[in-house]
Order: C-alpha cells, then structure tokens, then sequence
C-alpha cells in the first residue's frame, strides 16, 4: 500500500495533463472540424482545395512530427509558443482535420429527397440543415466519432515528446526510478479506464439518437 501511495502523487498529476489535453482538444477539435467540413463543401473552389491540402497534410503526416514542428520549429521563424499550447493546438488541428471528413461523410449520406422535401415544406436552409440534416448526420458520425475519441485517448501519450508530465511520462519516471515495471501497468490501467468511460458515454449518446432510423 506503501508502495502506490508513493506513486500516487505523480501519477495522478500525469492524469490531469492527461484528462486536461483530451477535453480541451475534443472540444476544439470537433466545432473545427465542423467548419473545415463545411467549407470543404463549398462551391468555391480555391476555398475546397484550400481544405483539402490542409486535410491531406494533417492525415498524411504524424501527430508526432506535427508535434516536434508546431514546437521546435516555429520558434525558428519567430514564433515560439509555450509547451502547454504547442500540444493543444498540434492534437486540435490533427484531430479537426479527421473529424471533417467523418462529418462530411455523414452530410453526404443524407439523401437529397429530404433537403427537397424540406423545401416543399417551406422549410429555410437553416431549418432544414439544423432541424432536419444535422439530427440524422450526429447519429450517423457517432461510431466512426467515438472511435477518433478513443485513439485521441491514447494518442495525449505523445504529448510526453514536449516534456508534458502525462500519464506516460509520470509511470516512465517512476520506472527508471523505482526499477519496477508497476508503474507502466498502472499507467496502462488508467488508459483503459478512460477509455471504458468515453465508451460508455458514447453508448449512451447513440441510445439517445438511436430514434433516429
């Protein structure tokens, strides 16, 4: 018992770095991806392409070197930013881009009957979009959704690369110190507890919508 208290402080310090990159990228991350989803299908062609490149870029390259970039290597151009900031932004601009095309994805399932069943029904684009289309699409993006939530779970492990004191960080350290693989089975607990909670939560969240069919 001894034991784990010693490791309890760090670890649990680890966590809230941890628990702090998921929430704020998820909530950043998501509206973002909303936006570049939108403008992504846009008619204006210079804008699409725009999107795309960004798209293409952001899932074409590692997290992980768009981590080491953002951190060491604007601040060769004069822009520096502190660790902290530098891992929000990397996983929000990462994770956005994955994210627009799950919504986009979702928005082109939707049947054009029912955007001119709208019409007929004299509804406006933005009744139609947010009463009618955008119901169905939450429902739809839900699964491929959850699962980007739980890699992102996993992935706030890289943040470890910017000296950010994470869950993996923390159970590293406590390792080479206390000589004992403990700690990084504690650390893989604590993964696997978080992704039990944003499952169930996920579980919950297509129940609701489940009247959606």
């Amino acid at each position: 018992m001894d034991y784990l208290m010693d490791m309890a402080p760090l670890m649990l310090q680890g966590l809230k770095t941890t628990l702090w990159l998921f929430v704020f990228t998820a909530l950043g991350s998501i509206p973002l991806g909303m936006v570049v989803c939108i403008l992504r299908l846009s008619r204006y062609k210079p804008l699409q392409k725009a999107m795309q490149l960004y798209i293409l870029f952001m899932r074409g390259t590692p997290l992980l070197l768009q981590l080491i970039f953002i951190f060491f290597g604007l601040p060769v151009i004069g822009i520096v930013i502190n660790r902290e900031s530098a891992a929000l932004l990397a996983f929000i601009l990462n994770y956005a881009a994955y994210f627009a095309e799950i919504f986009r994805g979702g928005i082109l399932s939707i049947s054009q009957g029912q955007y001119e069943a709208s019409t007929v029904l004299g509804l406006s684009k933005t009744q139609t979009f947010f009463g009618v289309i955008l119901p169905q699409v939450v429902k739809r993006v839900l699964p491929p959704g959850g699962n980007e939530l739980i890699t992102l779970v996993k992935d706030t492990s890289l943040a470890y690369i910017l000296g950010l004191g994470d869950v993996l960080r923390a159970s590293r350290t406590l390792t080479n110190k206390q000589a004992s693989l403990v700690p990084l089975f504690l650390a893989g607990l604590i993964y696997l507890v978080l992704v039990g909670i944003v499952t169930y939560g996920l579980k919950r969240a297509e129940t609701k919508f489940d009247y959606y069919r």
